[in-house]
């Protein structure tokens, strides 16, 4: 039974689309928007929209960003020859609050797992290794302590080796089945500087 209008169900559904945003929250996010003055709502639909229609993949790390090339890509005092790899842009962004590491990132945007029918093709490999045609002395592998996280580290590194470029982990310090972008700078820190060779 429709406890509500047709506009409200809708705008609640949308919302329960969202990662982590049960038909609760988003229930309690739709009325909570119903209430905020028209401009303040208007402003949410127009940011929503605006990122949406001019947020775009980096032509260098495949990062999302408003520019061709994304401001890390662009900072000419980036070491360019170590690239760490990462599985989306929230694991970028938790590296750069370090603030230690000066090298440039490639973002897969996702992680192989077969269960999920998500292969190699499936996220952003074939950049990666167009890359390291250019000068990289060496590749940091920062995915995820989970199954997948590994499973992609180690068939990333089984593509790398036979090229001679340097292929490292970084070290544990990251919990297994941790995501990146919910672990804090110190432990990011640590495992980024204690990372070894596969």
């Amino acid at each position: 039974m429709d406890y509500y209008s047709g506009y409200i169900n809708q705008l609640i559904e949308q919302l329960s689309r969202l990662p982590g945003i049960g038909v609760k929250t988003a229930g309690r996010l739709a009325f909570h928007i119903m209430n905020m003055p028209a401009e303040q709502a208007e402003k949410l639909a127009s940011a929503i929209t605006e990122a949406r229609s001019h947020v775009q993949y980096c032509k260098c790390c495949q990062t999302l960003t408003d520019q061709e090339i994304c401001p890390v890509c662009a900072d000419p005092r980036r070491d360019k020859t170590t690239i760490m790899v990462v599985e989306n842009t929230q694991d970028l962004a938790a590296y750069e609050k370090t603030g230690k590491f000066d090298g440039v990132y490639h973002v897969l945007h996702g992680a192989i797992s077969p269960m999920l029918g998500i292969g190699p093709d499936d996220i952003r490999l074939k950049e990666l290794m167009q890359r390291l045609t250019g000068d990289v002395s060496e590749v940091i592998i920062a995915t995820n302590s989970s199954l997948e996280g590994e499973t992609t580290a180690m068939y990333i590194s089984k593509l790398i080796k036979p090229t001679g470029i340097k292929v490292t982990r970084i070290a544990s310090g990251v919990p297994v089945g941790g995501d990146l972008e919910n672990i804090d700078e110190v432990t990011l820190l640590r495992a980024l500087e204690g990372r070894t060779r596969l």
